[in-house]
């Protein structure tokens, strides 16, 4: 194999992986808004979606805990997961960005909360979680950003401008920079000792 073909592999195993990591689905966001919120990732530049379909959205839901009947693992509940999506990540951008966010998420946020989820049911001593309707899972998430609301003092968005994450800070300690030391925060320190390593004299 010739060198030229050597970096043409070496290039395509490298973008396959950075891809992979993009599209794979992030539940470390603090809450089950923000980890829906979280289901697109570069805000800062091209948007990649990671909630694709119906069998995404079936990983996503066994990835924060909740169980949504089959009826609605479709692609017609993801469109409506989407559009709560964005009016979930308009919110909470105009609070840890400082603006009023646009009136037709606030009314969306308030009319699907408006729906009563179910309660767990005890069997035994144990808690067994209800299956949910599609209306009922869009109900519980947009309840979810009204507690995160509650107090958003601990709301964080990423200093990576490619990623713009938001999530929740750990209590106590300096406030966290980027979304995750093993991504964004390990990728900044990164380029900033490149950049060092290229203003130093030769």
């Amino acid at each position: 194999m010739g060198y030229s073909s050597r970096v043409a592999t070496t290039d395509q195993r490298t973008r396959t992986r950075i891809t992979a990591q993009l599209r794979a689905l992030r539940f470390d966001a603090g809450s089950l808004s923000l980890n829906l919120a979280a289901t697109v990732a570069r805000r800062g530049e091209t948007e990649v979606e990671r909630l694709t379909g119906p069998e995404r959205l079936a990983e996503w839901c066994a990835g924060v805990g909740v169980d949504l009947r089959a009826a609605d693992r479709t692609p017609e509940f993801v469109a409506r997961l989407h559009e709560l999506r964005a009016a979930v990540y308009d919110v909470l951008a105009a609070s840890v960005r400082d603006r009023l966010p646009d009136k037709a998420s606030v009314a969306l946020v308030n009319e699907v909360a408006a729906v009563a989820p179910p309660a767990a049911t005890l069997r035994g001593t144990r808690v067994e979680p209800p299956v949910l309707t599609g209306a009922e899972l869009r109900s519980l998430i947009a309840r979810d950003l009204l507690d995160v609301l509650a107090d958003p003092s601990r709301l964080r968005e990423c200093d990576s401008e490619l990623c713009r994450m938001i999530y929740v800070d750990s209590p106590g300690g300096r406030p966290r920079k980027w979304c995750s030391m093993q991504r964004c925060g390990n990728r900044a320190k990164a380029a900033q000792h490149r950049r060092k390593a290229g203003a130093a004299p030769a």
